[in-house]
């Protein structure tokens, strides 16, 4: 047998394509062993499908085009189990399945392996023979070390010319999209695809009969275009300089100009619609500019994306009106954005697919906020053909069904209608403690940025607000909202919660929340300018939110301030003044208010290890546990290539809560946790052992949270957190705490179902 497999080796290496290296192996296996067929099928991880890619006493025209689900016969079962699997005779196995076509009724006996690399599958190598016979150990082990040879064959010339000739030829959609779990819970209902206004590769390609309705369409968003540039250049006129002057000159000379307004008529009367006629006009002239060796000339690209960015952003005002949003909507976009979110009649939205992001990302949390399930980072996307189809979101394991049949269906039905009698019987605890079963309480804030939220707070028996995202406001309009509207938006909040505890964090943008009308493009935006870096630099900013606040304040005694970002008592020192300035401004006024508490968020570790200095200076300390994961971890936490090494029962992570609560009481100050941690029924285990005096949680999160808490004593969990610091990684912490879930009948919290 060792003569014959480095015979095939050998042939292998000679082989001029991955293709032919295949067909020498099923060819040669097949006379060595003597058996009746060999067959290879690499996996498709795209459609979750082993895709027969050679094959030897197998019917040859089905190369390429017998796609096996994982879940299906036994080469599926190969897939699943990723080891070997020997068979006498396989019509007796529980997961035969014959496929139609194939010339497999003759046989009987089947041995297949996994091709792995890495732990990752690449494909399944099989053999089948007409004797009921089990293959022997010597047979097992040839195949076995073939398979490992094949993979570094595979590896090193890949699989990907292969499947992506199959792909060619499938024009159906994949049955299932992954991404990174977003937000838990399931959801079902009818897609609506969303791309942002101004975003020109994010706009699909589509097509439309109204041709002239589209003509008619961009000559008034070229229209409102000229206008909005000829505003801005004589509102900036008195301090421009000659070339910035010549820039808004230049814009209005493209607009009038007939060649850009030609190009894309004659792009629309070809059948497209106005905006992916744009689209296709700007991005070829972008090329024409940046292939030119000139500096000067390579810049005009930038001005040519803007001019296209404001014509597509006037289209889309337009646009957005129409947008009609079914009974049960799931967002799906390759950036969703807040407004997207908002823009979704109350009660429609049920989920939300997202083709960047990560689980921590913005909208993410924000999904959370909204109990909707979410799935993030789940890469390119065919936009054009998901318009308007069915869809199952399964935000527990990163999963969408695409046109999903009755019994899958109702498979998820069943799910759906235990979580939410789940959340019925969760009802019962609004009125009661977040108490542990031996006495410990905790207090159970709540995180929002909507306005919507606060009736759902007020169902779940939230203790008070311990993070309002007042960036949200800024991040769904496109200008900065005024003072007055700033106050309006902070009294009602005040209003409802009073005379509960409302904690107003001071505008935190930058990273992955930037504002379209506030430039902060950077190269690496999550080590920028951000959070209270940006505020002290722009200190009109700051005073005019602070003086928002405390104007929305009069009358009540329930706001509290928090700071985001800090890294340094300076950055505190000084915040503190201006909030002084503003208060001593505002009562000269006359106006009746009282000096709230000031706070500050720990999200980074100089803030930990200063985090007793700091408490010395605030009234209290709130943890961010998502930017602080992000930055001892470095991991980017929006980053779905390294999302898998996200996460917060990281050792490290661990020992720096504790280090901060520990630091926080030494101080007789309180400190709370307002980041996604607090909403993990795992991690809240740990959390409350630490000494947490406070979580703060989306409102559709507080029920379950507080089911844990009552279901713990304070010495168990103290031992569970004695155990885990022991641990050196994240996944055997989390296995670790599920079980401790599952032992006290939590195991609703951690999948879908009620069990």
């Amino acid at each position: 047998m060792l003569k014959v497999l480095r015979y095939i080796i050998q042939e292998v290496n000679n082989a001029e394509s991955l293709r032919e290296a295949l067909a020498i192996i099923v060819h040669h296996v097949r006379d060595a062993l003597e058996t009746g067929a060999c067959a290879i099928f690499l996996m498709d991880h795209e459609h979750h499908k082993l895709v027969l890619s050679a094959a030897d006493g197998l019917e040859k025209n089905l190369i390429s085009k017998l796609k096996i689900p994982v879940s299906q016969g036994l080469i599926g079962f190969v897939a699943e189990r990723k080891e070997a699997v020997n068979v006498m005779d396989a019509r007796l196995h529980e997961r035969f399945y014959e496929y139609p076509g194939a010339g497999e009724e003759k046989f009987n006996a089947f041995l297949g392996v996994p091709i792995l690399h890495r732990k990752r599958l690449l494909g399944v190598i099989v053999v089948e023979q007409e004797e009921a016979r089990k293959y022997d150990a010597a047979e097992e082990a040839f195949l076995m070390t073939l398979a490992i040879q094949l993979a570094s064959v595979i590896v090193e010339v890949g699989g990907k010319d292969i499947l992506e000739a199959v792909q060619q030829d499938d024009h159906d959609l994949p049955e299932v999209l992954r991404g990174t779990p977003g937000s838990s819970g399931v959801g079902i209902g009818e897609m609506v695809v969303v791309y942002s206004p101004a975003d020109l590769d994010a706009v699909p390609d589509q097509e439309t009969d109204a041709i002239e309705e589209e003509i008619e369409k961009f000559m008034a968003a070229i229209e409102a275009t000229r206008n909005e540039v000829r505003i801005l250049g004589d509102r900036l006129s008195q301090s421009l300089g000659s070339e910035e002057k010549l820039l808004f000159e230049a814009y209005l000379l493209m607009l009038d100009s007939d060649t850009l307004q030609n190009e894309v008529l004659n792009k629309i009367n070809t059948g497209v619609t106005a905006q992916t006629a744009l689209k296709s006009v700007i991005k070829e002239h972008i090329k024409q500019f940046v292939g030119i060796e000139n500096e000067y000339l390579n810049e005009r690209a930038a001005d040519i994306e803007d001019l296209g960015r404001r014509i597509l952003a006037n289209l889309q005002t337009e646009e957005q009106a129409t947008i009609e949003y079914p009974e049960r909507t799931i967002l799906i976009g390759n950036e969703v954005t807040a407004v997207h979110l908002a823009e979704v009649p109350e009660g429609r939205l049920v989920g939300i697919i997202s083709g960047k992001g990560s689980s921590n990302s913005h909208v993410a949390i924000l999904a959370r906020a909204l109990g909707v399930a979410s799935v993030m980072g789940v890469g390119e996307l065919p936009f054009q053909k998901l318009q308007g189809l069915e869809a199952i979101v399964n935000g527990y394991l990163g999963q969408i069904y695409l046109n999903p049949d009755e019994y899958l269906l109702a498979e998820f039905q069943v799910l759906a209608n235990e979580e939410r009698q789940l959340d019925s019987e969760l009802a019962s605890l609004r009125e009661l403690p977040a108490e542990t079963v031996d006495g410990h309480r905790v207090a159970l804030y709540m995180n929002t940025g909507l306005l919507a939220d606060i009736s759902r707070s007020m169902s779940v028996g939230a203790e008070g607000v311990g993070l309002y995202r007042t960036e949200v406001p800024f991040m769904t309009r496109d200008r900065f909202p005024t003072a007055e509207e700033q106050r309006i938006i902070y009294r009602q909040l005040l209003n409802v919660f009073s005379p509960r505890p409302v904690i107003m964090r001071t505008l935190d943008i930058g990273g992955d929340k930037p504002l379209s009308y506030f430039k902060m493009e950077e190269d690496n935006p999550f080590l920028g300018w951000r959070g209270i870096r940006v505020l002290l630099e722009h200190p009109e900013i700051f005073l005019n939110q602070i003086r928002a606040m405390l104007r929305a304040s009069e009358g009540y005694s329930n706001l509290r301030i928090m700071l985001p970002m800090i890294s340094d008592v300076s950055e505190v020192d000084e915040s503190l003044r201006l909030i002084k300035t503003a208060y001593q401004e505002l009562k000269a006024d006359k106006i009746d208010i009282i000096m709230p508490q000031i706070g500050i968020m720990i999200e980074v570790p100089s803030a930990v290890y200063q985090a007793q200095l700091l408490a010395q200076r605030v009234d209290f300390l709130s943890v961010g546990s998502n930017d602080l994961t992000q930055y001892i971890l470095a991991v980017d936490r929006n980053n779905s290539r390294v999302a898998n090494l996200y996460d917060g029962l990281h050792p490290a992570v661990l020992k720096a809560l504790l280090h901060v609560v520990e630091s926080a009481h030494r101080e007789g100050k309180t400190v709370s946790i307002c980041g996604e941690m607090a909403g993990d029924p795992v991690a809240v285990i740990l959390l409350i052992a630490m000494g947490f005096d406070m979580l703060s949680i989306s409102a559709p999160l507080l029920p379950r949270i507080k089911w844990v808490v009552r279901k713990f004593s304070i010495s168990k969990a103290r031992k569970l957190l004695n155990e885990v610091l022991l641990m050196s990684s994240a996944t055997e912490i989390r296995r670790h705490l599920e079980f401790a879930l599952e032992q006290e009948g939590l195991g609703g919290l951690i999948r879908a179902g009620r069990h």
